[in-house]
């Protein structure tokens, strides 16, 4: 009787176990232009407290990253860092977040491997089709700003943008980001992304909407989620970084959609 009681316990631990390693998740947060891993520090606390595996890595030339060259980055670049961390960290059923222009990163991952990838997520995101570019996408008047901004630094780099321009009003939270912000490889923006797939590769496309204040030129690209039944759509009713100015409700957000 006492050994068929300990089978008994050892089999519910077992399937208990089973279930809980079931809804845990693998995250792997991208961060945006002039960011970099260090912006998603309170999301991942969040994340990880609640038993799931993340990764906020920081792209080349990037945040700790930034004694790297520009002249040699672009956005393929950025699309391997990914391509390799899923690869050397031997990532399976990722939920792969790609945060404004990372939009555009996510997506070119997500054409090379989606037997990786479970979902991707678009936090007010770039979006951009094959053979289009993070600048193209935007009006003449953000291609010929861009274009004269990265002349100075010899067409290789981007100035930083203040954190206020990204929604964050709190004046600590603004102390903390514009002291981490770096400039952006102009070549990420530049260079047109190769898809040899149709988009999003056959993944389930989620976009979230970052709302007050909504960024004008992100504006055509939430419409474009919202209007299409190709994507989930969601809101938030907070400024572009999310996940400094809310990053409790955007931790919780990701865990609703993973499921």
């Amino acid at each position: 009787m006492q050994s068929k009681l300990v089978k008994l316990i050892i089999v519910c631990l077992l399937v208990q176990v089973s279930l809980m390693a079931q809804s845990h998740k693998v995250y792997v947060l991208v961060h945006g232009a002039w960011h970099g891993g260090w912006c998603w520090q309170q999301v991942s606390e969040k994340l990880r407290a609640a038993g799931n595996i993340v990764y906020t890595p920081s792209l080349s030339g990037m945040a700790e990253h930034n004694n790297q060259p520009h002249d040699s980055i672009n956005l393929d670049t950025h699309i391997t860092d990914i391509v390799n961390l899923l690869n050397m960290e031997d990532l399976h059923d990722v939920v792969l977040v790609g945060h404004s222009y990372a939009g555009v990163v996510i997506t070119g991952v997500a054409d090379r491997m989606p037997e990786r990838i479970s979902k991707l997520v678009y936090l007010d995101a770039v979006l951009a089709e094959n053979g289009e570019s993070c600048i193209s996408v935007h009006p003449a008047s953000f291609r010929k700003e861009f274009e004269k901004d990265a002349s100075q630094y010899g067409m290789h780099s981007l100035s930083v943008r203040p954190s206020s321009l990204f929604g964050v009003s709190n004046p600590k939270d603004q102390q903390w980001v514009d002291s981490r912000l770096t400039l952006q490889p102009y070549n990420t923006f530049a260079q047109p992304l190769t898809l040899h797939h149709p988009y999003g590769n056959s993944l389930p496309l989620i976009y979230i909407a970052c709302t007050q204040p909504q960024l004008p030129v992100l504006a055509p690209f939430a419409a474009k989620a919202k209007q299409s039944p190709q994507w989930k759509y969601y809101e938030m009713k907070t400024g572009h970084d999310a996940m400094i100015t809310q990053p409790g409700e955007l931790a919780n957000l990701l865990v609703s959609l993973s499921r």
